[in-house]
Order: structure tokens, then sequence, then C-alpha cells
């Protein structure tokens, strides 16, 4: 089926739509009498509709269709939840045979044949050296219930109460897991250089940064004065997702579990938005060959529906009886939907499928980065792609002006002058916000995320075609060529990190999109 080709989708008249398809105009019943009734009422904390004013009605597999009659094609898919797409055929059955069984809805954490069919799938999927010894624990609804049940099962477990994370991470908005974020200050969670290759925070990048990154980790636990007490474990994603798209080498993981592993500190992954296929393996840790003491995982397990779960090793079970409970710990709707996208995405080998037209569609956008300057990096793994927009009239770039304030240090190799990778360019987030409209009027959904906000992640779902890949790739470059010639409009100009006389990029909200 082409990309554009979708059976017409009859709209309700009234709220929500207009039988007609024709735009409404701004008041009660359409689409903009939705938008401003929202803006009314929701919360200042609301987000993507801020970015994204749509109205979705009705959603078939990369393809959304909003109340106006517009159709857009979904690269965000839920912040990653949607491995199947909208409204997949295998999610919908398996819905509908729990609705038509009579089974109860919520049972909290009593056993049912749902929950145990679901089980038994998840932990065929785990990586066999934790499976072998693995428990799981139903949590909240959201990824952030799993992170503040981790952190809480290895304190538990260790008697010790301090955190590693690190610097970019994003792992959730509820007091646990913010505090072992990125963006906010914890006193009992010590932060360690993750290894960003593009902005490296040693100045090298490749694979010297990350050995660099590790080593700084390892003398830091080692250092009697370091001021790090025994930490009650280390907390990582396999791929920064809301820092900016930055996935961690293979060799920098393992090193983080030789060196956990070798002073008892348990190693928790936060694969809630990287698992499932999402970047060419099952389980992206999967990719290093890591076996890590605590998996978390959220997001596509549930299969569109809300579903949080921790997967840890059967030596960390020190729960007491109620030590860690969740009202909607028992979704039977989220473990159904969940238990079927689990085995289609194995059966169907999609992660495999993820991983090569991941790599097609990094090779294409490399070369529209050298057509245009303002894509300083294109980064990703499997279908967890990134772009990262810089200014390139910025007058020095961090690397020049790094040597010029030190004129002693020596510049590695990759950066310096016809290497062929100029340092590292200012962050350009309104060339990156314009994008995204740019993009929006094409009709393409895509989000922002990274340190500035100024990285255009594309999120597809896993069933995405190569027809609907190339479709996607045409109207991000053609949105990319609008947002940057029409740069001088007003609101793209000094102070937009897009011209000469740019200012340093402002600093954003530290969490702009992958709220839990």
């Amino acid at each position: 089926m082409a990309v554009t080709e979708l059976p017409p989708i009859p709209l309700p008249d009234g709220p929500g739509g207009t039988g007609s398809g024709a735009r409404p105009e701004g008041t009660g019943s359409g689409a903009q009498g939705i938008l401003r009734r929202q803006a009314l009422r929701e919360s200042a904390a609301r987000t993507y509709a801020r970015a994204l004013p749509i109205v979705p009605v009705r959603a078939r597999g990369l393809t959304i269709e909003g109340a106006d009659g517009h159709r857009y094609l979904d690269c965000l898919s839920g912040a990653g939840t949607l491995a199947l797409g909208h409204n997949h055929p295998v999610v919908l059955e398996a819905i509908r045979g729990v609705l038509d069984s009579g089974a109860p809805l919520q049972v909290l954490d009593l056993a049912t044949p749902v929950k145990d069919a679901f089980t038994e799938e998840l932990f065929s999927t785990l990586p066999p050296g934790l499976a072998r010894h693995a428990r799981v624990q139903f949590c909240g609804p959201a990824g952030t219930d799993a992170v503040e049940a981790a952190l809480k099962l290895v304190r538990t477990a260790t008697g010790r109460d301090g955190l590693l994370a690190f610097s970019g991470a994003y792992h959730g908005m509820t007091a646990g897991a913010l505090a072992a974020s990125g963006g906010a200050p914890s006193v009992s969670t010590t932060r360690l250089p993750f290894p960003y290759d593009y902005r490296c925070p040693f100045g090298v990048g490749g694979e010297y940064g990350a050995e660099l990154s590790a080593r700084w980790t390892e003398r830091l636990l080692d250092d009697p004065k370091g001021g790090v007490g025994a930490p009650a474990g280390m907390i990582l994603e396999p791929v920064q997702g809301e820092g900016g798209v930055i996935p961690a080498p293979d060799g920098w993981l393992r090193r983080m579990r030789d060196i956990t592993a070798a002073r008892s500190i348990p190693l928790i992954v936060d694969e809630v938005q990287t698992g499932v296929g999402r970047t060419g393996a099952f389980w992206a840790v999967q990719h290093s060959g890591v076996v890590p003491d605590v998996m978390v995982l959220s997001k596509a397990i549930g299969g569109s529906m809300p579903l949080a779960v921790v997967v840890y090793h059967e030596a960390l079970d020190a729960w007491r009886p109620g030590a860690h409970a969740g009202t909607f710990r028992g979704n039977q709707l989220a473990m159904a939907a969940g238990a079927a996208t689990l085995a289609y995405v194995r059966e169907n080998r999609l992660a495999e499928r993820a991983a090569a037209l991941g790599e097609r569609m990094l090779h294409r956008l490399r070369q529209l980065a050298e057509r245009y300057p303002h894509i300083g990096d294109v980064r990703g793994r499997g279908l967890m792609i990134g772009l990262e927009l810089v200014n390139p009239e910025a007058e020095q770039p961090e690397a020049e002006q790094l040597a010029a304030e030190r004129p002693g240090v020596e510049r590695p190799e990759a950066e310096r002058p016809g290497s062929g990778r100029p340092g590292a360019r200012p962050a350009a987030p309104m060339l990156a916000a314009a994008v995204q409209q740019e993009c929006l009027q094409r009709g393409l959904i895509v989000e922002l995320g990274g340190r500035h906000s100024a990285v255009i992640r594309l999120l597809p779902p896993l069933t995405i075609t190569d027809e609907q890949a190339e479709a996607v790739l045409d109207r991000l470059a053609d949105a990319l060529d609008a947002a940057i010639r029409t740069a001088g409009a007003p609101g793209l100009g000094p102070g937009s990190g897009l011209g000469p006389g740019s200012e340093r990029p402002p600093v954003a909200s530290p969490f702009v999109g992958d709220h839990r």
C-alpha cells in the first residue's frame, strides 16, 4: 500500500470531528475548538500538544488522521510505545479476546492466564543469562514507576543508598527517577560522564573518549578520598533517547559491567524506550553481550497499553510482602496486548529488520549532512535515529575554542583542520523547532530531544515499510531545506542558532519529551 493510501475515514459530526472533512472554523465542535479547550483546561505541563497542534481521530500503522482531515506519518510513535504502529491487528485481536472472554480487567497482583502468558513470552525474549535467574516485579503503569521500583530494590538488597548515573540521562519524572536523570540535581546521585562522541566531555571523542569515561568511573570509585561511598547501584541507558539519541559504545557498556561486577554494584539498565527490537536487537544490551542485574521495561512491552515491569536477578529479591505495590499492576488488557506484541516482534524478526532499515536510513541522512552543514551529527541504532542541528556560522567550533584557550593542548587527529570532522558547533534549537513545524506542515510528526532540544528524533514503528521510510526522509529533507531557507524570517534571527550573531543556545527544560 502506498504511503498516502488510506481508506477514507468517516469523521463524526459534533465534538471531535467534522463529517465533511473540511477544515473547521475556530469555534466549538471542530479541531480548533478542541485545541482551544485543551489550552484553557489542561495543565501548563503539557508538552507534545504545544508543538503538535493536531487532534487525532483515527490511526493505523504509521498513519494518523486528524479531525481536520489531514494525514500524518507518525515518527513519534507514542515516544516509542507503538512498536507495531497504531492499531495493529494482532494487538486489537488480543484486546478483543480479553474483552469478549469475560475475564476480569484489573486484578491487582493475582495470577491469571493472561498474566502467565505475558510472563512466559517476556522471559523467552530476555538475555538467557538473566532469564535463567530472573524475577519480575509488576509495577505501576509508567516507566518512571518501574525506575522507582528498581532503585528501591537495589537499595533494599544492598543496604546502601547512593546511586551512580550519567550526564544526559533521562529516567522519568517521579522524584527518584528524576534525581537519577541528567538535568536534575541530587545529593545522593554521583554524575558520571557518558561517552557522547560529538560533544565528548574530554574533547576527544571516539573509542578514546569512551575509554576515558570508563577510567574516570573506575578511578572515582576506587579513590578513598573521591567522595563517593559504596553505591546501591548504577543506572544507565544503552542509547540515551531524550538525551539526544546517543548510543553507548558496546565496549564501554562491557567496561561498566566489569566495573560494577568487580565492586558488587548492581547494574540497572533502563530499556524503557530501547527495548522490543527498537535498536536492532530485541533488547539493546544484547548488542554488547552485557547481562545486567536489573532491567527496567515499559512502553512497547504493553503493546500500546500502559504497563511497566522490573526484571532482576533472583539474588536481589529482598522484598518483603507488600514492600512495593501499585493498584494498576494487574492491567489485563496491557498484558494481552504486550504478549501479542512481543510474540509478533520475535516471530517476524522485526529487530533484524529494524537494524537493516535503520542503517539505510542513517546512510541517507549522512548523505543529507554532506549537503547541509547545519546537521552537526547523524547517529542512532536501529530505528532510534537522531540528527543534531547546529549553527554552522558560529565563529569557533568548541574544539577550536578549546585549542585557543589552551594552546599547549594537542587536539585529537579527528578534530584537526583537514581531518574531515570539525569540532562540535553550538546547538541550533530554534532551527530544530522550525524543522519540526515544517515537517508537520508536510504531514510528518517528529520529536525533539538533546541537551538544548536541537536533535530531530525519529522513532517510527518497527513495521514501517521501505517505501514509507523513503517518504519520511523525503519530507524531512524538504522540511530542513525550507527551515534553512527561511532562516531570516522573524523569530529565526540572532540568538536562534542560525546566524553569525547567534548567542549560545538557551538551556531548555531538561526533559522536553519522553515523559513517563
